[in-house]
Protein backbone atom coordinates (compact mmCIF):
# COMPACT_ATOMS: atom_id res chain seq x y z
CA UNK A 1 0.00 0.00 0.00
CA UNK A 2 1.51 3.69 -1.16
CA UNK A 3 1.41 6.72 0.58
CA UNK A 4 -1.53 7.76 -1.48
CA UNK A 5 -3.51 5.24 -0.46
CA UNK A 6 -2.82 5.40 3.41
CA UNK A 7 -4.15 9.25 3.03
CA UNK A 8 -7.01 8.36 1.47
CA UNK A 9 -7.74 5.51 3.74
CA UNK A 10 -6.91 7.42 7.13
CA UNK A 11 -8.72 10.16 5.84
CA UNK A 12 -11.88 8.17 5.13
CA UNK A 13 -11.89 6.59 8.41
CA UNK A 14 -11.32 9.89 10.03
CA UNK A 15 -14.66 11.49 8.61
CA UNK A 16 -16.40 8.30 9.40
CA UNK A 17 -14.99 8.52 13.49
CA UNK A 18 -16.12 12.22 13.16
CA UNK A 19 -19.33 11.21 11.96
CA UNK A 20 -20.30 7.95 14.74
CA UNK A 21 -18.54 10.86 17.13
CA UNK A 22 -21.35 13.60 16.41
CA UNK A 23 -23.84 11.99 15.10
CA UNK A 24 -25.89 12.87 18.14
CA UNK A 25 -24.98 16.31 18.85
CA UNK A 26 -26.99 19.16 19.49
CA UNK A 27 -26.16 20.82 15.79
CA UNK A 28 -25.56 17.81 13.75
CA UNK A 29 -25.85 19.62 10.58
CA UNK A 30 -23.45 22.10 11.18
CA UNK A 31 -20.75 19.18 13.03
CA UNK A 32 -20.42 17.21 10.22
CA UNK A 33 -20.05 19.98 7.86
CA UNK A 34 -17.13 21.01 10.33
CA UNK A 35 -15.84 17.63 11.44
CA UNK A 36 -16.76 14.90 8.29
CA UNK A 37 -16.92 16.76 5.48
CA UNK A 38 -13.64 18.31 5.27
CA UNK A 39 -11.55 14.87 5.91
CA UNK A 40 -14.33 13.55 2.84
CA UNK A 41 -13.06 16.60 0.58
CA UNK A 42 -9.33 15.63 1.18
CA UNK A 43 -9.72 12.22 0.27
CA UNK A 44 -11.72 12.91 -2.94
CA UNK A 45 -8.66 15.29 -3.98
CA UNK A 46 -6.14 12.84 -2.96
CA UNK A 47 -8.40 10.04 -4.90
CA UNK A 48 -8.17 12.39 -8.02
CA UNK A 49 -5.02 13.73 -7.68
CA UNK A 50 -5.31 17.08 -7.03
CA UNK A 51 -1.86 18.96 -6.76
CA UNK A 52 -2.22 20.46 -2.90
CA UNK A 53 -4.27 17.79 -2.17
CA UNK A 54 -1.95 16.13 0.68
CA UNK A 55 -0.34 19.21 1.40
CA UNK A 56 -3.92 20.50 2.65
CA UNK A 57 -4.72 17.34 4.29
CA UNK A 58 -1.71 17.73 5.93
CA UNK A 59 -2.31 21.13 7.55
CA UNK A 60 -6.11 20.55 8.28
CA UNK A 61 -4.82 17.57 10.38
CA UNK A 62 -2.91 19.31 12.40
CA UNK A 63 -5.89 21.21 13.28
CA UNK A 64 -7.50 18.04 14.01
CA UNK A 65 -4.60 17.11 15.97
CA UNK A 66 -4.95 19.83 18.02
CA UNK A 67 -9.02 19.62 18.49
CA UNK A 68 -8.29 15.72 19.63
CA UNK A 69 -5.38 16.52 22.34
CA UNK A 70 -7.82 19.50 24.15
CA UNK A 71 -10.98 17.03 24.08
CA UNK A 72 -8.47 13.94 25.23
CA UNK A 73 -7.54 16.35 27.95
CA UNK A 74 -10.99 17.91 29.02
CA UNK A 75 -13.55 15.87 27.91
CA UNK A 76 -13.34 12.30 29.68
CA UNK A 77 -16.41 10.75 28.30
CA UNK A 78 -15.24 11.89 24.69
CA UNK A 79 -11.57 10.76 25.54
CA UNK A 80 -11.68 7.23 22.81
CA UNK A 81 -13.15 8.90 20.44
CA UNK A 82 -10.80 11.40 20.72
CA UNK A 83 -7.40 8.93 21.16
CA UNK A 84 -8.39 7.73 17.67
CA UNK A 85 -9.00 11.12 16.32
CA UNK A 86 -5.32 11.65 17.16
CA UNK A 87 -3.82 9.17 15.95
CA UNK A 88 -5.45 8.93 12.76
CA UNK A 89 -4.32 12.97 12.51
CA UNK A 90 -0.48 11.41 12.69
CA UNK A 91 -1.59 9.25 10.02
CA UNK A 92 -2.72 11.74 7.74
CA UNK A 93 0.20 13.68 8.32
CA UNK A 94 2.76 10.76 8.21
CA UNK A 95 1.12 9.90 4.93
CA UNK A 96 1.23 13.37 3.87
CA UNK A 97 4.82 13.90 4.17
CA UNK A 98 5.81 10.78 3.31
CA UNK A 99 6.57 11.51 -0.27
CA UNK A 100 8.83 14.84 0.36
CA UNK A 101 10.76 12.37 2.98
CA UNK A 102 11.39 9.82 0.60
CA UNK A 103 13.09 12.88 -2.18
CA UNK A 104 14.57 14.40 0.30
CA UNK A 105 16.40 11.62 1.65
CA UNK A 106 16.70 9.56 -0.78
CA UNK A 107 19.81 8.36 -2.49
CA UNK A 108 21.54 10.82 -5.23
CA UNK A 109 21.77 9.38 -9.00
Amino acid sequence: MNARNILIVALLLLATLYAFWFARDAHPVAAMLVFALPPTLCAVAVATSRRTAGFWSGVLALAWFSHAVMVAWTRPPERMFAWWALALSLAVVFAASLPGLRARFAKKR
